[in-house]
Formats: C-alpha cells, sequence, structure tokens
C-alpha cells in the first residue's frame, strides 16, 4: 500500500520490507531479503529497511552463537553487493553481531567481545554508514538479556535530505531515546523489528506516539511469519510527523512503500512547533 499525499519535490521512496522469517534458516532468509531489495528497486525504492533479525529469526536463541557475525560478514557483504547493485540505500534490519570479529575488521565496538543486535545502515554504494546496537535488551520471556550486549551509542546518518536515526523494536518504549534522536535533529527514525502476536495494540499505538512526540517520520518495519511458537503481528508502516499512518500493510509478506520528504518535517515542526516549546 502506497500513501495519496501529494509528492514534494525532495520527496524520496522508503520501502519496508516485510518479509517471511523462519527461524534459523539464514541463508533462506536472505534470499527472501535479497528478492525484496531487488523488488524495491524496481519499483524505485530509494531506500529499504528489513526487519530485526532478518538473517536467523528473532526467537532462534539457539542459533545466536552459531550464526553470529562481524559486521565484514557474509550477511552484509551480499546485502552491500545488492544495494550498490541497485543504487539504493539500505537498512539492513539487524544481526547478531560477533563483536570480537567486528572489532578485528576495524570497527568499534561497545565490548571487545561478545553479541549484539546490531542494525546496520548502508548507504548506495553498499557501504556501512551507521551502526546501531540496540539499547534496550527485551527481558520478558527471552533470552536477549542473557545472550547478547546492549549498545551504548546513538549514531545518525545524513541520507538524501534526512537525519536519520534507527532504533531496535523493544526500544519503542522507551521515549527518553526518541528525544535525544530529536535533540540530534533527526527527521527519520527507522525501528526493525520482531513484533509478535498478541500485542498488536502496542506496536500500532508506540510507533505513531514517537513520531507524534518528536515530529518526525516513524518508519517501524516488522517480519512476517511463524517462528515456533511465536507469530510475528506484521503491519510495517510508515507514519508522517504528525503520526498518521501514509502506508501499512497486515500481517502477511508485503512490501510497504511511501514518498516521504524532509521539507514535510520541516513544514510541520514549523506550523506545530512544540519542540522548542519544551522547558
Amino acid at each position: 500500500m502506497t500513501d495519496g499525499i501529494g509528492v514534494a519535490e525532495d520527496a524520496i521512496t522508503v520501502a519496508l520490507a516485510q518479509h517471511r522469517v523462519e527461524a534459523g534458516h539464514v541463508e533462506a532468509n536472505v534470499d527472501r531479503a535479497v528478492e525484496a531489495i531487488e523488488h524495491a528497486a524496481t519499483e524505485g525504492a530509494d531506500l529499504v529497511c528489513l526487519p530485526e533479525m532478518f538473517n536467523v529469526g528473532y526467537f532462534a536463541f539457539d542459533s545466536y552463537a552459531r550464526e553470529a557475525e562481524g559486521l565484514d560478514g557474509p550477511t552484509l557483504d551480499r546485502i552491500g553487493d545488492i544495494a550498490a547493485e541497485h543504487g539504493v540505500a539500505v537498512q539492513a534490519g539487524s544481526i547478531v553481531e560477533d563483536l570480537e570479529a567486528s572489532a578485528a575488521a576495524g570497527f568499534s565496538t561497545p565490548e571487545p567481545s561478545g553479541l549484539a543486535n546490531a542494525s546496520v545502515f548502508l548507504g548506495r554504494a553498499g557501504d556501512v554508514r551507521a551502526v546501531y546496537r540496540k539499547q534496550h535488551l527485551f527481558g520478558y520471556d527471552s533470552a536477549e538479556t542473557r545472550l547478547l550486549t546492549p549498545g551504548e551509542s546513538l549514531p545518525t546518518v545524513e541520507f538524501a535530505g534526512f537525519t536519520v536515526g534507527m532504533t531496535t523494536c523493544y526500544d519503542l518504549r522507551f521515549p527518553e531515546l526518541y528525544r535525544e534522536l530529536a535533540n540530534e535533529g533527526v527527521s527519520l527514525v527507522l525501528v526493525p523489528s520482531a513484533w509478535p502476536y498478541p500485542r498488536v495494540e502496542h506496536w500500532q499505538t508506540l510507533p505513531r506516539s514517537r513520531a507524534i512526540e518528536n515530529l518526525a517520520y516513524v518508519a517501524a518495519v516488522n517480519g512476517a511469519g511463524e517462528m515456533g511458537d511465536d507469530q510475528l503481528v506484521g503491519r510495517s508502516t510508515v507514519y508522517d510527523p504528525w503520526g498518521t499512518p501514509v502506508a501499512t500493510s497486515d500481517d502477511d509478506p508485503a512490501l510497504v512503500t511511501a514518498e516521504i520528504a524532509p521539507s514535510r518535517v520541516d513544514a510541520v515542526r514549523e506550523e506545530f512547533p512544540a519542540l522548542r516549546d519544551r522547558r
């Protein structure tokens, strides 16, 4: 589904790749991500966003250590090659990052070893532009807090007139993180997720609230399908700076596209200057 708002001169097309993610089936999952990027590129996308743990599957906790990679590993190498081939930027959802391997490759890491939930922004040339490691690890009926190291930094990246920030899934419940991004001038927040049933209302409310509070676009991309006893709710959605959903889906695999423009953020913040009224 695409939005019907008039297209601004500085608009770009963002595509949310809500593809099926099977627990532990890395090769098949990466194949689906590649197919989604190629499809989005043929549809004119400038930026393609993938779900959280798009390669290994969020709930495949027993596979984390075995499938962990450095930021120079095979998953991101392949995604980077596809990005460069088609000239699109890719927010590569997240992977289980081997911090020791990343450090050996010259990347800055929060710890010299261990694992992290790493979200990576790749430029149109397939280069690593920013790495966000999930700060709020999910402790409710999840092994994430036991297996992973939380991130410490909140990077931003400039792309097509936007200042882009990244957060991941459970981070949505911590609004102070998004206010920090707003303080850094962020106008577009990308939120790869693996959000399961039954918390549909939370998934629809929290990213919308973060958009309203910070007068910014929020693009929340979820996976699709079942992983063991868990099923992802899908419903990937792009919210505009008023918090209006401009493109969304149901829980089936889908490519969700929307035209977004940095001038739209500027106009909303000028019309309704709530960020200037903080005390």
